[in-house]
């Protein structure tokens, strides 16, 4: 196996996560969750976080890459944490095109890169130019899996007893200080 130069990069194909990863959180299918743009947008944003949560505990650069739906302008890249960049493709391109072309482009450069798809199409085509893929659900499962080892982390460090002054003395400083208490 090949020795990686730079921090491993994630691109992840916002859309086709979405749909999976809302169905895993609210057991629905996405046409019945997403109603409207405004819940669209809530369900990118909460997925981003998400996402940023995974991809700083794993240690990679991620790219959330979502189409340019209702958008008529120029792509445009909006950092969403030190780990995380949004990404919205030029208007008429597609996640998957953009996705192809940033593995084309990466081929040389030696940096491990994962694509997150279920888009059996893509999977190939980002593994032919040497990428490794991830399904979507595997995504999904992963990123749940990192926010209960956060939240346990979280839970262990606030019932630590080991963060009281009292329990980070020598016994003899304990002594010392019981004495003054009682004198």
């Amino acid at each position: 196996m090949a020795a990686f130069s730079e921090q491993p990069i994630l691109l992840v194909d916002g859309y086709n996560i979405l749909g999976v990863w809302s169905q895993h959180q609210n057991g629905h299918a996405p046409a019945e969750i997403f109603e409207n743009i405004q819940e669209l947008e809530t369900a990118r944003l909460h997925l981003a976080d998400a996402l940023a949560s995974y991809s700083a505990f794993q240690g990679y650069q991620a790219q959330l890459v979502f189409d340019a739906q209702n958008r008529q302008e120029k792509g445009v890249c909006e950092p969403f944490t030190d780990s995380l960049d949004l990404y919205y493709t030029d208007y008429g391109q597609t996640a998957d095109t953009y996705i192809e072309m940033y593995c084309a482009k990466a081929r040389s450069r030696q940096a491990r890169l994962i694509v997150a798809t279920s888009d059996r199409a893509q999977q190939l085509t980002v593994m032919g130019y040497g990428a490794e893929w991830m399904s979507a659900l595997q995504l999904v499962k992963e990123m749940a899996a990192t926010t209960t080892k956060i939240r346990s982390k979280q839970n262990t460090k606030k019932r630590s007893p080991s963060r009281l002054l009292a329990h980070s003395l020598d016994p003899e400083a304990k002594r010392k200080l019981e004495q003054l208490r009682w004198s």
